[in-house]
């Protein structure tokens, strides 16, 4: 590393190299010098962390480098030749017709017939209140005994609000995530309907309450699945930190919040320890007290492995990484899963890449002091990767050998980002009650996308009292 033309690492290097031949220096002040060098070491090498070496978020790079609107490949940006063309495309039955008469003024004298005409259109919006009064009739007799007819079910008020208002409000602000002031600053000035935070807030506890049927059926069908994926990401709940715990496959998504990361909370949502198929995760060690099969985050492997190679210069690393892609390509290329034979030959060179990292790094050595201390003896970052893929080869692999396991736990990571996003517009959570709401609104509208229905239809059905095709 580099900073001002200083080479950072060749400065520690000779800077411990003279600390070691020099004998003048007392050991106390030796001591000292020693913990300084090892405390820039530690910042040197979290400066040295990015999003391709570690879990970092791209956002966060230093000097992240701008997408450069030049193809490599020489091409001119915006549409190519030959391409198929997506411009708008006229509606058949317009909402408003205006014709444009010909000023026959401007024509020179003479007869003229009506021979057609050319038409452009104009696609707009119109954002405005739509009021619907229901007259229920009464009719009475020669007594002055009055019979009224009965209103819908779902009028029940003098003046209420509608279900796709309600929709409008839900989907703003659980998929939009905009903050309950702006919502209501948006109804007040465009739509000219007021709406209080706490009427945003009783939508948004109407539809959870409306979901529970969903929640029931999500849980079941994830149980059921071959492959689940499972990760969580804390969650602040009223200044507290919380955790939001996230089970899905390529059709369902559940979501839930809870206080805790591990066991605890896992057991409370009831799918990972009632489910028997093959969980993948990031090896967060919770998960291996469940008894189904287990698949390893690869992308997570080679984040470290390139961390191992760039700071801890791990040659093995670098190998393992060329090779954990090499069998993905193939994998892929294959249909999802590989002949077993030629399976057999990647796990012979993970195996071999395996021996060749515990010469180059080896597990650390018990103190000499001739004192025997409690626990597991400190080892390094490098050195726990290649354990834990040394000792979970099959969790690593798993990939290769079933076409329903992915190469990484991209699908669950990707469904937690949106909560970051909330985090980052909305702020915290005000109590567990809202996070338990956003938790199974979301869940919904996420599956309901994976099932090809848009989010204003999902929030609709869903106020009408309509459930999707998947839930019947």
């Amino acid at each position: 590393m580099k900073i001002e033309n200083i080479d950072v690492n060749k400065t520690l290097e000779s800077t411990r190299k003279l600390l070691n031949e020099d004998n003048s220096i007392s050991p106390a002040l030796k001591s000292i010098i020693e913990v300084l060098l090892v405390i820039i070491t530690l910042l040197m090498n979290r400066l040295n962390l990015n999003s391709k070496n570690s879990s970092k978020p791209p956002s966060c790079d230093p000097n992240r480098e701008k997408k450069s609107q030049s193809d490599p490949l020489g091409k001119k940006p915006d549409g190519q030749k030959g391409r198929v063309g997506t411009n708008l495309k006229p509606v058949e039955n317009p909402d408003e017709t205006i014709d444009i008469p010909v000023d026959r003024k401007t024509l020179l004298k003479g007869r003229y017939h009506q021979a057609g005409y050319i038409a452009r259109q104009v696609i707009n919006i119109h954002i405005t209140r739509h009021v619907t009064e229901y007259r229920a009739h009464i009719l009475e007799d020669k007594k002055g005994n009055q019979f009224v007819a009965p209103f819908p079910g779902h009028v029940t008020r003098p003046v209420q609000y509608g279900s796709d208002l309600k929709a409008h409000s839900v989907y703003l602000s659980q998929f939009q995530l905009l903050p309950y002031n702006r919502i209501d600053d948006y109804f007040s000035e465009e739509i000219h309907v007021p709406i209080s935070p706490g009427s945003i807030f009783n939508f948004n506890k109407e539809a959870y309450a409306l979901l529970d049927q969903f929640d029931h059926k999500a849980k079941l069908t994830l149980i059921a699945s071959a492959v689940l994926n499972a990760d969580e990401t804390g969650i602040n709940v009223n200044g507290k930190k919380a955790w939001l715990h996230v089970t899905a496959n390529d059709k369902w998504t559940y979501f839930y919040p809870h206080k805790n990361r591990g066991s605890e909370a896992i057991d409370a949502i009831g799918i990972v320890p009632n489910f028997e198929g093959v969980l993948c995760h990031d090896h967060w060690k919770p998960y291996y007290v469940y008894q189904c099969l287990h698949s390893l985050c690869n992308a997570h492997h080679l984040r470290e492995l390139q961390r191992a190679f760039e700071q801890d210069k791990q040659q093995w690393a670098f190998y393992m990484k060329a090779l954990l892609l090499e069998i993905n390509e193939e994998t892929k290329t294959a249909g999802g899963k590989l002949p077993s034979g030629r399976a057999k030959e990647y796990e012979e060179k993970y195996n071999a890449i395996i021996a060749a990292g515990e010469i180059e790094c080896p597990p650390p050595k018990p103190p000499d002091d001739g004192k025997k201390k409690k626990g597991r003896i400190k080892r390094s970052k490098s050195r726990n990767l290649l354990e834990r893929l040394m000792n979970f080869i099959n969790d690593t692999l798993r990939f290769m050998g079933d076409i329903d396991v992915p190469f990484t736990n991209n699908l669950a990571e990707n469904n937690l980002r949106m909560t970051k996003v909330h985090q980052k517009i909305s702020g915290c959570f005000r109590s567990m009650e809202g996070a338990y709401i956003f938790c199974r609104i979301r869940s919904y509208i996420s599956t309901c996308r994976k099932h090809g229905i848009t989010v204003p239809n999902a929030l609709k059905m869903l106020f009408r009292g309509e459930m999707p095709e998947f839930m019947r």
